[in-house]
């Protein structure tokens, strides 16, 4: 149940987001359009962004399902599946069956994995493989058996196809802490630099960053590697900078509901060499946490990598958090969150930057609906009943409160996003592409609109007699023209005559 609630419901009906969602799903149904299933490009510009696995599954949705939201987050709601399945296995082999079911439910009831477990993104596939990884490096640990760490090399190059280096540097770093605290460095270094291992890695990896520089060239080396990883790091990259403790809040946010549960965790670390597992599992999160801290590129998934980690280590000190109050009152303040959020968006709206967001949440009253309060007030009034039932220990709380706010996730907040941010796009690019008009994108970048008129949209200033769809504000740019559509600070127009270019953008 949670695994359908968390990944796969309301997937098929919510339009995709911009940028992320609808970059990744248009990169990949141009992959059919070209006949090009080596190299991704986005409105016909290569893209750089992320190596080839997570293209690959997309399209084979594409092949079972069309071109729809379904297919492009399939894949992301079962790696985001198996993700969970395999916390549960790992802690009932070597915790508990109670710390399994608590562990399973903590990952699939988190806003972050909810969110990112039902995005068409590569990062359910990516820390589904860490995971395997870090797992497998543990059983190789415990057993010493080389077939575990043929597989670790095996999860590696998949995650490497997925997203590039971190899934390397991630475990290179956490083992190599953990088994010099051991002082166990010689098991260290036969195990990383096994040449069986890294022939393992290097089959996997070299047919297509091989195929992928042949036919792109330098511009691939300097794209992915320098822009996409080096500079990340060095640098901020798109405006996603922040201060060195900007992953404290983050990660109280991408927890909830089971905040309260991470902060009494948190005063487990000092008891961190007690436990072998204890010491791996806090490497693994700590390496996480200050590597992306002192990063130049800070976005807030990028501690993701960290919180399988963290999952477990809250399910296996669930116990110590005794009060009632404080397990429900994350999921609480969520759900009054929610619903107050229609009265708060008309007094922040004119602080957003972004004119597009701002146009689009100034119309987004009519998404606030009679079922959008009752979806919102049901699960506030359970809750709030939870304390009271006695049947239910203190700690077993973590189980109902995690599902209601799930609900809350995907039952409201989920839908409401998509209609407010997307069904504008969605609705423009339909109407183009039942028009079969050739459209041009000014001032804006929406590839979900590609992915919806199924057609390359060119990133450009329309000449006269061109289709535009562009911001609302940058009407003022074209000296006359017509409204094919509008809504949401959004505009498909038909420009009659446009000003010169040196008064525009």
């Amino acid at each position: 149940m949670v695994i359908y609630l968390s990944f796969f419901h309301n997937i098929a009906s919510v339009p995709l987001f911009d940028r992320d969602e609808g970059a990744f799903s248009e990169a990949t149904r141009e992959m059919f359009e070209r006949r090009d299933f080596i190299s991704t490009y986005l409105d016909g510009k290569p893209r750089y962004d992320k190596p080839i696995l997570i293209y690959w599954f997309q399209a084979l949705g594409v092949i079972l399902f069309g071109v729809n939201e379904f297919a492009f987050r399939f894949p992301s709601a079962v790696f985001a599946g198996l993700w969970l399945i395999f916390i549960f296995f790992f802690c009932k082999k070597y915790l508990d069956i109670q710390t399994a079911v608590f562990a399973a439910v903590i990952h699939g009831t988190s806003l972050v994995t909810s969110i990112i477990g039902s995005a068409a993104t590569a990062d359910a596939l990516l820390n589904m493989l860490l995971v395997l990884v870090m797992f497998d490096i543990w059983r190789y640990y415990s057993e010493g058996q080389k077939i575990i760490l043929y597989r670790v090399f095996l999860w590696m190059g998949l995650g490497f196809l997925t997203k590039g280096p971190i899934i390397v540097l991630i475990p290179f770093m956490v083992t190599l802490l953990f088994y010099s605290i051991q002082r166990r460095w010689k098991d260290w270094f036969k195990a990383v630099f096994n040449p069986v291992s890294i022939l393992i890695f290097l089959a996997i990896i070299l047919p297509w960053y091989i195929a992928q520089y042949l036919k792109e060239g330098q511009a691939f080396i300097d794209g992915f590697f320098l822009k996409h990883n080096v500079n990340r790091f060095a640098s901020p990259m798109e405006n996603h900078g922040g201060a060195i403790f900007y992953y404290i809040p983050v990660l109280l946010i991408m927890l909830i509901p089971h905040t309260s549960l991470l902060i009494r965790t948190f005063e487990r670390i000092r008891f961190i060499f007690r436990d072998k597992m204890d010491m791996y599992l806090w490497l693994w999160f700590l390496f996480v946490f200050v590597f992306f801290s002192i990063s130049g590129t800070k976005l807030p998934h990028y501690m993701l990598y960290g919180c399988t980690p963290l999952f477990i280590l809250m399910a296996r000190y669930r116990k110590k958090l005794k009060s009632s109050f404080l397990i429900i009152l994350p999921a609480l303040l969520f759900i009054l969150l929610v619903l107050i959020l229609p009265y708060i968006i008309p007094r922040f709206t004119h602080t957003i930057d972004d004119e597009l967001i701002r146009n689009m949440l100034k119309e987004s009253s009519a998404a606030f609906d009679w079922q959008y309060y009752f979806w919102s007030i049901l699960p506030l009034v359970l809750l709030i009943i939870l304390p009271f039932i006695r049947v239910i220990r203190q700690w077993q709380i973590i189980i109902p409160a995690g599902l209601l706010s799930l609900l809350i996730f995907t039952n409201v907040l989920f839908p409401v996003a998509g209609e407010v941010m997307q069904e504008p796009i969605k609705e423009a690019a339909l109407i183009a592409k039942e028009k079969n008009y050739n459209v041009v994108m000014w001032g804006m970048i929406q590839p979900s609109f590609s992915v919806y008129r199924q057609k390359i949209t060119k990133h450009r200033r329309p000449e006269d007699g061109e289709i535009a769809i562009t911001k609302v504000e940058l009407l003022k740019e074209f000296g006359s023209y017509t409204v094919l559509y509008k809504r949401g600070g959004l505009a498909l127009v038909h420009v009659e005559k446009s000003y010169p270019e040196s008064q525009g953008m």
